[in-house]
């Protein structure tokens, strides 16, 4: 094979300019735009999914279910067979969810679409709950009138001013209010 020379630098130049170049490859879209037709289009197929039922659990079930259980999975049964929906139980509370049941089933089944669950496994366990709603804040009590508070500040002048003295005086201060709270409670 004889030996071919390379090109100058201009005939280099010459041939890269006539040279037609592929366009730069795009990088492919992230995989949640992919999949948010595909699973647009399972979820108006096959119903909501689990996700759906663990967010809208206490909506599905009720307050009072809903603060004794919670939902662990959802399992589709294998050719055709009966699906399950295993929900986590706290303790005692499992026979009182043992007859609820059909409840329990009916209402998730009014949720996920019809016959979407056909049996309910209780597994008991202490609960996670994710979605659970802050406590209500306590009933703050009223202060103490004048004449109680110069009452506990002359039991408490013996006492050495500092940290202890003003400790005692919230302690006093706290169940003299409860007291009264009491009192007038009754």
């Amino acid at each position: 094979m004889p030996r071919r020379d390379l090109p100058s630098a201009q005939e280099a130049a010459r041939i890269l300019a006539a040279k037609r170049t592929r366009p730069q490859r795009r990088p492919p879209p992230p995989m949640g735009r992919a999949l948010n037709k595909t699973l647009r289009e399972f979820d108006a197929r096959f119903g909501q999914g689990s996700g759906a039922l663990e967010a809208r659990w206490r909506e599905v079930v009720g307050p009072e279910i809903a603060k004794r259980t919670e939902p662990v999975k959802l399992t589709k049964g294998r050719n055709g067979g009966p699906s399950s929906l295993d929900i986590r139980v706290a303790g005692p509370a499992a026979a009182i969810i043992q007859h609820q049941a059909h409840e329990i089933l009916a209402r998730v089944n009014l949720f996920l679409g019809a016959e979407a669950v056909q049996k309910l496994r209780i597994v008991q366990g202490p609960l996670q709950h994710k979605h659970e709603r802050p406590a209500k804040a306590a009933r703050r009590l009223p202060p103490l009138d004048a004449a109680a508070e110069a009452g506990l500040a002359q039991d408490l002048a013996a006492a050495p001013d500092g940290k202890l003295k003003a400790a005692l005086l919230a302690l006093g201060r706290g169940v003299l209010r409860q007291s009264r709270a009491r009192a007038e409670g009754n």
